[in-house]
C-alpha cells in the first residue's frame, strides 16, 4: 500500500463500488436504466464465475470525501477478443467523485492508467477499449490526452446493443426491425 494518501489504495477484490456506480449513472443522466441489484453486481463480479473485474480507489479514513466516503472512484473492466488484434480489455466504467477530479489530484489517471492497463499488458492484451457519451467532453479530452483513438470518427465504427427483449427474440430467430428499445436507424 502506498504511503502517500494521494496515491490511494487499489484493490482487485473489494466490492465497495456500488454507491459510486449509482453516482456514475446519475452523472451520465441514465439512472433510469439501472436495473441490476447490489447482489447481482457482487455475484457477477465476485462469484464463482466472475464476468468482470473491478478496481477501487480508496483513501485512508483521514482523507475521506466530504460525505465521509473512503472509496472515491472505481474502474470496471473485462476481457474481450479481436480476431484482428487478439486479446483486448474493455473498460466499462471509470468514475471518480467530482471533488477528486482535476489535474491537481489526477485520480482518473490513477484508476484508468494503473490497474486496468497494467493487467491488460500482463495478460497479453493489445488494446484497451471503452465508450464515452458524446456530450462528456472532459472525458473525451482525458482519453485523447492519453493516446486514445475515437473509432467512430477514425474508422466509422458504431456500437450496438441488443436489449433483453430483442436479445431473446434474436436467440429465438424472431428478431426484426424496431424490436429493441430506442431502436432507430441513422
Amino acid at each position: 500500500q502506498p504511503a502517500d494518501p494521494l496515491m490511494g489504495v487499489f484493490s482487485l477484490s473489494l466490492s465497495l463500488f456500488v454507491a459510486p456506480s449509482q453516482e456514475l449513472a446519475a452523472f451520465e443522466k441514465l439512472s433510469t436504466q439501472v436495473a441490476i441489484t447490489d447482489e447481482g453486481l457482487r455475484e457477477d463480479g465476485f462469484g464463482q464465475d466472475p464476468f468482470y473485474k473491478c478496481v477501487v480507489a480508496e483513501l485512508p479514513p483521514e482523507c475521506r470525501s466530504k460525505e465521509g466516503h473512503t472509496v472515491i472512484g472505481y474502474g470496471l473492466y473485462y476481457f474481450t477478443y479481436s480476431t484482428w488484434k487478439g486479446r483486448n480489455v474493455y473498460t466499462e466504467d471509470l468514475y471518480v467523485m467530482p471533488e477528486f477530479r482535476g489535474a491537481s489530484l489526477a485520480w482518473g489517471s490513477h484508476i484508468f492508467a494503473l490497474p486496468p492497463s497494467q493487467i491488460a499488458l500482463e495478460k497479453g492484451c493489445t488494446q484497451m477499449r471503452l465508450g464515452v457519451l458524446d456530450w462528456n467532453r472532459p472525458a473525451i479530452d482525458f482519453y485523447f490526452r492519453r493516446g486514445a483513438v475515437d473509432l467512430t470518427a477514425a474508422e466509422g465504427w458504431h456500437s450496438f446493443r441488443f436489449e433483453a427483449r430483442a436479445l431473446k427474440q434474436l436467440a429465438l430467430g424472431e428478431a426484426g426491425p424496431g424490436v429493441g428499445l430506442g431502436s432507430s436507424r441513422p
